[in-house]
């Protein structure tokens, strides 16, 4: 009895050799469903973005008003812009405070904010002149991400956080969790600007 019933399955199996294939797609089929719904909970993006037109503006109005101020008449000082890389030059140290000073201002004044400059050291040109690098760091570099992602596991809230670049995507089951993420990210990040941006619903 227990032969002819293992013949009857070997003869169903040559008979039908994409059974197991069907079971397959099948299976693949509810993993996806599971995938598509996670898709579409509600998330949302953790990122650093700044503006590289209102960067411009800002080293233009720099230059602007120190060329026509008194206590640089006859200076060499001025912001030379390379994409995120700002060059600040002047004929000496304390110049060059000034000069940072008055591009911080207008950085602010643009919506830059300053927390994402990375002020370098005095360096000597040339004579007395010195020069100073200021990059305007944008997205969240590696270590960031993975401490902003170690805050939300260490909070015990019920969302899922996920590296996406230079930037981390929270998702979760109910709007109202990731409104606590961002409390949680106001609280706890506070030497560095954080944007929130594309909610789904």
């Amino acid at each position: 009895m227990e032969k002819r019933h293992f013949s009857r399955l070997l003869k169903r199996a040559a008979n039908d050799p994409y059974e197991n294939l069907d079971r397959e797609v099948t299976q693949s089929g509810r993993n996806q469903s599971f995938v598509s719904k996670e898709e579409t909970m509600p998330s949302f993006d953790i990122v650093s973005e700044v503006d590289k037109t209102e960067v411009k503006n800002a080293v233009e109005q720099t230059n602007k008003e120190v060329s026509n101020r008194f206590d640089f008449k006859g200076s060499d000082a001025r912001v030379e812009q390379a994409e995120y890389a700002l060059t600040v030059f002047a004929d000496d140290d304390f110049k060059l405070d000034q000069v940072q000073e008055v591009l911080n201002g207008k950085l602010a004044k643009r919506g830059v904010d300053v927390r994402c400059l990375e002020t370098g050291k005095s360096e000597k040109v040339s004579g007395n002149k010195v020069k100073r690098l200021t990059t305007v760091k944008h997205g969240l570099e590696t270590e960031l991400c993975k401490k902003v992602v170690r805050l939300i596991k260490d909070s015990k809230l019920k969302v899922t956080a996920s590296i996406q670049g230079e930037s981390v995507r929270v998702s979760g089951a109910k709007r109202d969790m990731l409104q606590d993420v961002i409390a949680l990210m106001r609280k706890s990040i506070t030497d560095f600007p954080l944007q929130y941006e594309n909610f789904r619903d």
